[in-house]
């Protein structure tokens, strides 16, 4: 399937609307004191104000993503045979899959998500400089999850899931405008899962440019005073 079709298509998702307004939470973010090596624990002291705002501010920007207790972190990324740490951001799409949508294969759904969310995501956890500057971080991972498409009245619902590991190097030459968004899969590793079900290891095609996340509006939702999303 072309690009281009498979912009049109995830454009058809349709999300959930009429967010509540409330304080950001504070527990999305993994305490220092939790974590298990010194490496781990002195990241996560010298940037726990930057990871609070990466918190806060997907919260306030993205109001129809959730981010569960202690989804950001400097987390050792799957299969690391030494102590490397990610700073790592999981997030639950809230939507409601078109017809067309549920109608792609599993790798161009996820090729579709991660077209959608992982530059933005990216951005968000290098918006502080000091973070990706850290000689002590080695990558970034990021983790979406979106309702599996199925019919209706078909029992509990099912997620599916794209875990994206991507180097630091990797990461930081795309964010700096040398990398070409259409290769970035190819400099990731991403693993999928159907609900509990790991897939293994998945190859996505390539991604495309989606400004859903910087256009999209809830409706009814009003930022709260002194919030300023970029």
């Amino acid at each position: 399937m072309s690009g281009k079709r498979l912009v049109a298509v995830v454009a058809l998702v349709a999300l959930t609307a009429g967010v509540a307004i409330a304080a950001a939470p504070t527990d999305r973010v993994l305490p220092a004191h939790e974590y298990t090596t010194e490496k781990a624990r002195a990241l996560a002291s010298a940037h726990v104000h930057a990871l609070q705002e990466l918190s806060a501010g997907i919260y306030h920007c993205w109001p129809w993503v959730d981010v569960p207790r202690n989804g950001i972190g400097f987390y050792r990324p799957r299969g690391a045979q030494q102590d490397d740490r990610h700073l790592s951001t999981r997030i639950s799409i809230e939507q409601e899959p078109s017809p067309a949508f549920a109608s792609l294969r599993f790798e161009e759904r996820a090729t579709a998500m991660f077209s959608r969310y992982i530059p933005p995501l990216l951005r968000r956890m290098t918006k502080d400089p000091n973070v990706a500057a850290d000689p002590k971080l080695d990558g970034f991972t990021a983790i979406v999850d979106w309702p599996k498409p199925a019919p209706r009245g078909t029992g509990r619902p099912v997620s599916e899931t794209i875990a994206v590991f991507i180097d630091k190097a990797s990461a930081l030459e795309f964010l700096s405008g040398r990398g070409d968004i259409k290769t970035l899969p190819s400099h990731a590793r991403v693993l999928g899962f159907d609900g509990e079900t790991p897939l293994g290891q998945i190859t996505l095609g390539p991604a495309w440019d989606d400004n859903f996340v910087a256009t999209f509006k809830v409706a009814n939702y009003q930022l709260e005073p002194g919030v300023v999303c970029n």
